[in-house]
């Protein structure tokens, strides 16, 4: 009967420090993830701030499939100076994805009218790449979520490995 609890007691510690690992895999992993996206909004703050100009503004309606929900895209084409050439762009943001209703489409395509003046931000190492709006920081606002599961994780082996030497 002893020799039995102690299988027991080994495939139970065994279970805690696998699932201990993938926890902290998962959190790595996630911790990661967030980690580059920060740095990518981070990255267009240091881009060159240049002047530029809209040159047209619309909601373009887009259906992936028959049956699947109609997204909104803004597209807006503007163009700016930059090392002596004039360059043409739609990208607002780095990471553009459509809107799921029209009318959160058209209050974005209302920020951009026609021969207004703007600022936007081109990379200096691509020029023809340029964004009117940084992406959000929040990414690292979240890291701590999953840096719990890192953490923990770590906790769950650390105290299996503890028990086995005692």
């Amino acid at each position: 009967m002893d020799q039995v609890n102690t299988l027991r007691q080994k495939a139970g510690s065994r279970w805690l420090a696998f699932l201990g690992i993938v926890l902290a895999i998962l959190g790595a992993v996630f911790t990661g993830v967030l980690w580059h996206s920060w740095q990518l909004a981070e990255e267009t703050r240091s881009w060159v701030e240049t002047p530029a100009k809209v040159l047209s503004s619309q909601v373009i309606p887009d259906q992936a499939t028959p049956n699947s929900p109609t997204k909104y895209r803004v597209v807006v084409r503007y163009q700016y100076n930059f090392g002596g050439a004039v360059y043409h762009t739609e990208r607002i943001r780095r990471s553009d994805g459509p809107k799921n209703n029209r009318e959160d489409a058209e209050a974005l395509r209302e920020e951009y009218t026609p021969g207004q003046a703007l600022t936007c931000w081109v990379n200096p190492e691509d020029p023809a790449y340029a964004v009117l709006k940084h992406d959000n920081r929040a990414a690292l606002y979240s890291i701590w979520f999953p840096l719990l599961f890192f953490g923990g994780g770590l906790r769950m082996v650390w105290g299996v490995m503890r028990r086995k030497r005692a």
